[in-house]
């Protein structure tokens, strides 16, 4: 494991860190919302096994890296940018899940000549989405969120502060318990120990300075995402689950029907987590494969 910070000419400073193989092909982790660089250790160690460098960070706001007001999702694309010059990565990949859905795809949107394969794993459509029920199957705690952001926004940033306070002191088991309302019960019985220890801990981190980078990534969906999906020219797979209530599984169908040539795995009997912690294995290899 290796960690770096990354200054960029702004004065911003990103955290990196990096897992799997260090010789190996290099692929970006982009983290959930909230979440940190933290890597899942399962991940890690397939990434060792098929010789994948596996590179994550702090996205701004979040752990080690330096809040950015009023970023979009685009921007994602401009950090990834910075972090592979400083490393002297010419050519990567990137997978991102739940959160990190849409900044994989914005990588791929914008820089075509250098990634070689995008992974969208239960990734949010952008708001509003022509023909989408934006909140349609959404479970309660994300659907009420998502409203008094939209209604409120003051309510709502007030809201984010007792949340992150709430989810610094939570445990294991309380974890569980707060994501009750999201779980369909394929998620339920994927909430383990294991991913639950993960789940503390990646969330911990990144929330230990403040609520800022949970609060510029929602906010970011609701801007204009500053790419055309329908413009992309890399190969881009699709994950998502029919079972998925954190987000639910038309956002999957409809980013599936924008970009072109995309490669769509919509797996009805699938979550949220299951996704995560199932299928990242799969979309590691398929990036591989593209090196």
């Amino acid at each position: 494991m290796l960690e770096h910070t990354v200054r960029l000419p702004s004065g911003r400073v990103l955290q990196v860190r990096e897992e799997g193989d260090p010789k190996g092909v290099p692929v970006f982790s982009l983290h959930g919302t909230p979440g940190s660089r933290f890597l899942y250790p399962p991940h890690s160690a397939d990434a060792r096994s098929k010789r994948i460098r596996l590179i994550s960070y702090d996205r701004p706001g979040y752990g080690g890296s330096t809040e950015q007001p009023g970023r979009r999702i685009v921007d994602t694309a401009m950090d990834v940018t910075a972090i592979a010059d400083d490393l002297r990565v010419e050519r990567f990949g990137v997978w991102g899940h739940s959160g990190g859905g849409a900044p994989a795809l914005a990588c791929a949107g914008v820089l075509d000549k250098r990634v070689v394969g995008a992974v969208c794993s239960a990734g949010v459509a952008p708001y509003p989405a022509d023909g989408l029920d934006w909140l349609a199957g959404t479970g309660e705690l994300n659907a009420e969120d998502f409203r008094l952001m939209l209604s409120d926004r003051s309510s709502w940033e007030e809201k984010n502060k007792k949340d992150r306070a709430e989810m610094l002191g939570w445990n294991s088991e309380q974890l569980r318990e707060g994501l009750a309302s999201l779980c369909s019960e394929v998620d339920r019985r994927a909430l383990t120990g294991e991913f639950l220890e993960f789940l503390v801990r990646q969330g911990r981190e990144g929330l230990r300075l403040g609520e800022a980078g949970m609060r510029d990534d929602n906010l970011s969906t609701i801007l204009p995402w500053g790419f055309d999906l329908t413009r992309i020219r890399v190969p881009v797979q699709i994950w998502h689950g029919g079972e998925d209530r954190f987000v639910p599984v038309s956002h999957g169908q409809w980013l599936a029907s924008r970009i072109p040539n995309v490669e769509a795995h919509l797996e009805p009997l699938e979550g949220h987590v299951t996704t995560f912690v199932r299928r990242i294995p799969a979309a590691q290899s398929w990036l591989a494969a593209k090196f």
